[in-house]
C-alpha cells in the first residue's frame, strides 16, 4: 500500500459497446458498457443510478432484464444482480460477441459461431447451459435478433449478406434468406408482423418481409456509410431511424418511403446504438464519441430536436486542474472541448459553452469540429475574480491569440488577448497573477506580455534589454508564473534561462541558468519555490529569493510530462513517459514513494486539500481519481504508506471505489491494511509527546449529554399520562396504550402467569443481547489485542442513549444470584470497562470524552464495584492515574490562569 491508491474514474458515458435498455414499473433505464465496466442511466434524466464493479476484460456485449445484468468480457459472462456478481458462465471457447435476452434464457454467440442458451432462473443450482448449436463453417455471425411472435425463433445476421432463421427448441435451421452481398452490421424488429429491417456495410437499409422473403422497400444513405444501428418508433408513426459510421442519423418516412429528416453531426463518431421509447416520440443514440443523447419529435415539421445529453471528452485531455477547492476539474482535451468534472456529483459535469458553434457550422456547412478552437495546450486559473470577470486563460494549439473564459456561466469570454509583436507566433503558456486581475502570456517567439483580464487590454510587454533581440527570450518560453504579491514575474526559455523580472516595471531583476534545456516550470507561490523540468529529465527546484539551486531530484527514464506542487509545498509529484509517478519530499530532499501504471501519465494535479489525485492518460479519455491513504489514516501515518525509493506497479483506477478480487487477495490487502494500522498506532503511542493530552473534537453536545442524561429524560417525559380510549368495552377492563389500540387486561392467576413469563422473556432476551452484543465484541477484542483505539472509535459514533443503554445492559440483574463472581459475564465486563478506563486516562487521549463515559458508567455500575473486591482493586487504581494526569493539567490551567489574571489587572 503506497500514499495514493487508485479510487474510480470519472468522465466515461459510453463505449463502442450497444446499450440495453429496460423498464421497470413507470421507469426506464439503460445500461451501458464503459470498458471494464458498465453504468446505468435513469433516462428521465440520464442520471447515474448505478455502477458496476471492474471486470478482468473490457465488456464486448450487453444484455439486461429487471435487476440483472449480464455482462461478456473475453470468453466468459458474468451475471450481475444489482451490482454484485452472482455467477459466471464459462462454457465459451471464444470471445463472445453477442447476448440476446429471450424470455428466460440468455442467447450468447461467439467470434466461432458458438450459440449457447443460458437459463438465469435458478442460478444457483445450475451454471451449464442448456443448449448449443453450431453455426456453418461459412457463416460469420455479425448480428442476432428475435422476431416478434416468432416462437423459439431467432434470427442471425452475417459478414457475407444472409439471414437466417433458427428454432433454438429443435436446434435446427429453418430458413435462410437471400444474400445482400454487403456485410450485415445491425438487424432489428418492426411494429408490423413479419417485417424487419437490415442495415449493411454498403449503406443500404432493406426493410423485409420474413413470411414470404420479399424485400419491401430499400433505403440508401447518400454518404455512403454504414448502417450500424436501427430503431423503429412505435407510437403510430411510421419512422425508421438509422445511423451511420459517420454520426449521422437519419430518419425514413416509411409510408412515403423516402427520407423525412437528417440529424447532421449528431454525434463525432460512429453511432453504436439507437431505441425508440416504447409509445413514445423520443430516440436514443449512443456513439462511440463517448455520448449518449436524447431526441425528441416534437416539432411541427416533424425534425427532432435534442433533448438531454451526457457526453464526455472523446479524445484524450491533455491538461487538468483541480478547481473550486478540489470540488471540481477542469479538463482540455485533444477533442477541442474544455470540460467541467464533478467529483461528487456527476451530474454537474459539463462541457464549457464556445458560443454558437452549431449555428455558425450550418451557415458555413463546416462540421462543427472544424468551428470549435483548437485543443488547448496550457491554461491558468483563479478563483478570487470568479464572479467579478473571466477567470480562466487558455492557449491553443498553433494558435497566436488567447482566450478567456467566464466559469460562472460556463462560457467563452468576450475578449481575445493577442500579443502586439511583430512575429505572431503561437502562444505556449499562460498564467494568472495572485488577484486574478492580469493574465501573462508567453509565445514561441520569446515574447511576453501581460494583459487585464477584466478589458482585455494590453499592460506591457517584457523585454530584456541586455539581449539583442527584442523579446524577452531568444528561444520559446516554456513557462511563466508570478508570485503571491504581484511583486516578481517568473519565465523560463527553452535554452535554459530563467528570468525573474519586476512585476509592475516589467524590468529585468536577475537571471539562472539551468545548464541544459528547460521544458517545464512550476512555480508555487507559498514558498517561493521554483520546480524546473529539462531535457535530461532531472527535476531541478531553485529559491527565488536566494538565487541558487536548492534541491534536485533524479530517477525518471523518460520524458517527464507534468509536475505538481502539494498545497502546502512540502511534497512535488511528477509523471513521466516511462509509466512512473514518483512522490517527492522536497524538505528531505527524497522521494518517499513511487508507482508504476500500465498506461503513461499525461497530467496530474493534487487537490487543495491533498486528499485526491487527479491523473489523465495515454489514449484514456477520462480522468483517473486516487485517494490519499495517508490523508485520511492521519499524518502521522504518511511514513507507514510510502515506499521509498521502491517501485510498485499499481493498476488504473477502475469505474467504481469497489474492485472484484479473489478471496486471498482480499485477505492480504485486509491483513496488511491491519497491520500498517496497528503499527501506526503503536508508533504513535511510543512518540506521544510528554505531558500532552488530546481532545476527541466531538461537539460538546454529545460528552455532555452523557452527564446529563437524567435531566434530559425528565425533561423529556410526557405532560400528562396516556388518556384511556373513550369508546373501550364496557364490560371488560382496558389499559391504555401509547398506539392508541385497546389493551384488555387479564384477570386472576392468569394476571401472576403473564408477569412471570414477561419476567422470564426480559431476563432471557437481555442475557442473548448481553452475548450478541457488538459492544460486548469489541471491548473483549480489543482488550485481547490490548489496542482499544477500535473500541474507542465505536463508542465515539454512538448516540448518548444508545451508550447508555449498553452500560446498562452489563447491569447485575439477580443480585440474590450465589454464583461466583469469576463466572458471571457480567462482572467480567464492567472489569475490562475498568480496564479501558484506565488504559485511556493513562494514554491521555478523548480526555474530555473519557471523563464523561466515566462519570455514566459510575452512576450505572458504582453500587456493584463497591461490592465486590475485584473491582474495588482496579477502581483503586483508576482513581490514582487520574489524580495524577489531573493533578498535572490542574497546575498548567492554574498558571495559565495567573498569567491571565496578571496581565489583565497590569496598567500598560
Amino acid at each position: 500500500m503506497g500514499i495514493f491508491e487508485p479510487f474510480r474514474a470519472i468522465g466515461y458515458i459510453t463505449s463502442s459497446v450497444p446499450f440495453s435498455v429496460q423498464r421497470l414499473g413507470t421507469e426506464t433505464f439503460v445500461t451501458v458498457s464503459v470498458g471494464k465496466a458498465w453504468q446505468v442511466y435513469d433516462c428521465a434524466k440520464l442520471s447515474l443510478v448505478l455502477v458496476g464493479p471492474q471486470l478482468p476484460k473490457k465488456i464486448r456485449a450487453l444484455a439486461s432484464y429487471r435487476d440483472y445484468t449480464f455482462a461478456a468480457y473475453g470468453n466468459n459472462i458474468g451475471v450481475f444482480k444489482r451490482a454484485h456478481q452472482v455467477a459466471t458462465w464459462t462454457r465459451h471457447n471464444n470471445k463472445v460477441n453477442w447476448l440476446l435476452l429471450f424470455g428466460e434464457h440468455v442467447l450468447s454467440v461467439d467470434a466461432k459461431g458458438n450459440l449457447f442458451i443460458w437459463p438465469f432462473k435458478g442460478l444457483e443450482e445450475n451454471l451449464a447451459p442448456i443448449g448449443h448449436i453450431l453455426l456453418e463453417d461459412k457463416f460469420n455471425p455479425s448480428c442476432i435478433m428475435h422476431p416478434d411472435t416468432y416462437l423459439n425463433k431467432v434470427i442471425i445476421g452475417s459478414q457475407e449478406g444472409s439471414l437466417q432463421l433458427w428454432n433454438i427448441s429443435t436446434k435446427k435451421k429453418i430458413y435462410e434468406f437471400k444474400a445482400w452481398n454487403s456485410p450485415i452490421f445491425c438487424c432489428v424488429s418492426s411494429p408490423a408482423l413479419d417485417v424487419v429491417a437490415v442495415g449493411c456495410a454498403d449503406g443500404k437499409i432493406h426493410v423485409h418481409n420474413i413470411r414470404y422473403d420479399e424485400e419491401i422497400v430499400t433505403f440508401s444513405h447518400s454518404a455512403r456509410g454504414a448502417v450500424t444501428a436501427l430503431s423503429f418508433r412505435t407510437d403510430g408513426q411510421p419512422l425508421l431511424a438509422s445511423g451511420d459510421s459517420s454520426g449521422v442519423i437519419s430518419i425514413w418516412d416509411l409510408e412515403k418511403r423516402k427520407l423525412q429528416s437528417v440529424i447532421r453531426e449528431a454525434h463525432d463518431n460512429s453511432i453504436i446504438s439507437l431505441h425508440f421509447f416504447t409509445n413514445e416520440p423520443v430516440l436514443m443514440s449512443s456513439s462511440a464519441d463517448n455520448s449518449i443523447k436524447m431526441w425528441i419529435f416534437d416539432t411541427s415539421d416533424g425534425d427532432p430536436r435534442l433533448l438531454r445529453f451526457r457526453s464526455g471528452h472523446s479524445a484524450p485531455p491533455l491538461c487538468i486542474r483541480f478547481y473550486a477547492n478540489g470540488r471540481h476539474i477542469l479538463s482540455a482535451g485533444q477533442d477541442r472541448a474544455f470540460r467541467l468534472f464533478s467529483v461528487i456529483q456527476d451530474q454537474q459535469s459539463r462541457e464549457l459553452s464556445q458560443r454558437h458553434i452549431s449555428k455558425r457550422a450550418r451557415k458555413l456547412r463546416m462540421k462543427v469540429e472544424e468551428i470549435k478552437l483548437k485543443p488547448a495546450v496550457a491554461f491558468d486559473c483563479a478563483e478570487i475574480r470568479e464572479r467579478d470577470w473571466c477567470n480562466v486563460v487558455t492557449c491553443h494549439m498553433d494558435t497566436p491569440r488567447a482566450y478567456v473564459w467566464r466559469l460562472q456561466n460556463f462560457v467563452l469570454g468576450e475578449h481575445i488577448l493577442t500579443p502586439c509583436s511583430d512575429n505572431q507566433t503561437p502562444i505556449k503558456t499562460c498564467a494568472i497573477s495572485a488577484c486574478g486581475n492580469f493574465a501573462v502570456l508567453g509565445t514561441e517567439g520569446g515574447w511576453i506580455e501581460r494583459f487585464n483580464l477584466q478589458s482585455g487590454i494590453s499592460r506591457g510587454s517584457y523585454i530584456d534589454i541586455y539581449e539583442k533581440s527584442s523579446c524577452a527570450h531568444d528561444s520559446e518560453v516554456v513557462g511563466v508564473a508570478c508570485d503571491a504579491t504581484n511583486s516578481l514575474m517568473i519565465s523560463a526559455g527553452y535554452h535554459g534561462d530563467v528570468k525573474i523580472w519586476d512585476f509592475k516595471g516589467r524590468e529585468l531583476k536577475s537571471r539562472l541558468e539551468v545548464g541544459c534545456s528547460v521544458v517545464k516550470l512550476l512555480y508555487h507561490r507559498s514558498n517561493g519555490l521554483l520546480a524546473t523540468v529539462a531535457d535530461d529529465m532531472v527535476i531541478r527546484v531553485f529559491d527565488i529569493v536566494a538565487l541558487r539551486i536548492v534541491r534536485k531530484f533524479e530517477g525518471h527514464t523518460d520524458r517527464i510530462t507534468d509536475l505538481c506542487f502539494s498545497e502546502d509545498g512540502k511534497w512535488l509529484l511528477s509523471s513521466s513517459m516511462d509509466g512512473s509517478l514518483r512522490i517527492w519530499d522536497v524538505i528531505l530532499a527524497r522521494q518517499i514513494d513511487a508507482v508504476q501504471v500500465d498506461v503513461a501519465i499525461t497530467a496530474l494535479s493534487l487537490s487543495p486539500n491533498m486528499d485526491v489525485l487527479a491523473t489523465s492518460h495515454v489514449d484514456q479519455n477520462g480522468v483517473f481519481l486516487w485517494v490519499n491513504q495517508a490523508m485520511f489514516s492521519g499524518a502521522s501515518y504518511v511514513d507507514f504508506y510510502a515506499r521509498g525509493k521502491e517501485v510498485v506497479s499499481v493498476k488504473l483506477p477502475g469505474f467504481s471505489s469497489k474492485e472484484i478480487a479473489d478471496e486471498e487477495n482480499h485477505e492480504n490487502h485486509i491483513g496488511c491494511k491491519l497491520h500498517v494500522k496497528d503499527t501506526a498506532y503503536a508508533s504513535l503511542l511510543n512518540h506521544q509527546i510528554p505531558d500532552l493530552v488530546t481532545l476527541s473534537l466531538l461537539p460538546k453536545s454529545q460528552w455532555q449529554s452523557l452527564i446529563n442524561l437524567d435531566i434530559i429524560k425528565v425533561r423529556n417525559k410526557p405532560i400528562e399520562p396516556p388518556k384511556k380510549p373513550e369508546k373501550a368495552p364496557f364490560f371488560l377492563p382496558a389499559v391504555p396504550s401509547f398506539s392508541g389500540d385497546i389493551l384488555f387486561k387479564p384477570t386472576g392467576t392468569a394476571v401472576e402467569e403473564k408477569e412471570k413469563r414477561d419476567d422470564e422473556m426480559k431476563t432471557s432476551k437481555r442475557k442473548s443481547d448481553l452475548q450478541t452484543s457488538q459492544f460486548l465484541q469489541l471491548l473483549l477484542s480489543s482488550a485481547e489485542m490490548k489496542n482499544f483505539s477500535q473500541f474507542t472509535d465505536y463508542i465515539k459514533g454512538l448516540s448518548p442513549s444508545t451508550l447508555d443503554l449498553e452500560l446498562r445492559m452489563l447491569q447485575i440483574i439477580d443480585d440474590e444470584d450465589q454464583q461466583e463472581p469469576e463466572k458471571r459475564s457480567e462482572l467480567y465486563s464492567i472489569e475490562l470497562l475498568l480496564d479501558y478506563f484506565i488504559h485511556e486516562i493513562s494514554c491521555r487521549k478523548d480526555y474530555e470524552f473519557i471523563q464523561a463515559v466515566i462519570r455514566l458508567f459510575l452512576k450505572i455500575h458504582g453500587e456493584t464495584v463497591r461490592r465486590q473486591s475485584k473491582l474495588q482493586d482496579k477502581a483503586e487504581k483508576l482513581l490514582e492515574v487520574h489524580s495524577s494526569v489531573w493533578q498535572t493539567l490542574d497546575k498548567m490551567f492554574q498558571n495559565a490562569s495567573c498569567m491571565l489574571t496578571f496581565l489583565s489587572n497590569s496598567q500598560l
